[in-house]
């Protein structure tokens, strides 16, 4: 597999090696040694799916207690998938990087523990699936607000995305939760 790393240092792009043949392909989407080598040297305890039809801008969520480390990836469809850094002690503090997952180019986010994370739907719709290092925790869940111009992530939106009532509720950075 292929490590890329991103303009937040913690924050890794993975290309699997996938295996194409005339049935169609496999691909290993975990292996621990191999993560392990490749610095995600953590526990998963919680597998998500979701499916989100085109223009579904999903985030920015984040645990401020049990924070959760995720690893992304698309089965089907494609996303434009983000991670931000909300480590005060981090020098990148507030920072953004996105990357394009799809179930083409079948690579992978890793979200360290202490990111928000959002995904936007750019297909028709899209199966987005993610292990986590720690369980569900609703009462510690928070959401920054996804067009937070502090952050100023650049989503490739196609009108106005659709939101559910939590993400339309998000917060700016500056009155949000964050890490120490």
């Amino acid at each position: 597999m292929k490590v890329i790393p991103t303009a937040i240092p913690d924050v890794l792009i993975i290309e699997p090696v996938v295996r194409r043949d005339a049935r169609g392909f496999f691909v290993e989407v975990w292996q621990e040694q191999r993560y392990r080598s490749a610095g995600i040297d953590v526990p998963f305890v919680q597998d998500n799916h979701s499916r989100s039809g085109r223009g579904t801008l999903r985030g920015l969520h984040y645990q401020i207690q049990q924070p959760q480390g995720k690893l992304v990836w698309v089965a089907m469809g494609e996303v434009f998938d983000v991670a931000v850094d909300l480590r005060r002690s981090s020098p990148t503090f507030g920072r953004w990087v996105g990357a394009v997952l799809s179930g083409e180019n079948h690579r992978q986010l890793w979200v360290p523990p202490g990111f928000a994370h959002g995904f936007y739907v750019t297909s028709d719709s899209a199966d987005v699936l993610y292990k986590c290092t720690d369980l569900y925790a609703p009462e510690f869940d928070r959401t920054l607000r996804w067009d937070d111009p502090d952050i100023g992530v650049d989503w490739p939106l196609d009108g106005a995305p659709a939101l559910s009532p939590k993400d339309q509720a998000g917060l700016a950075l500056r009155d949000a939760d964050t890490y120490p």
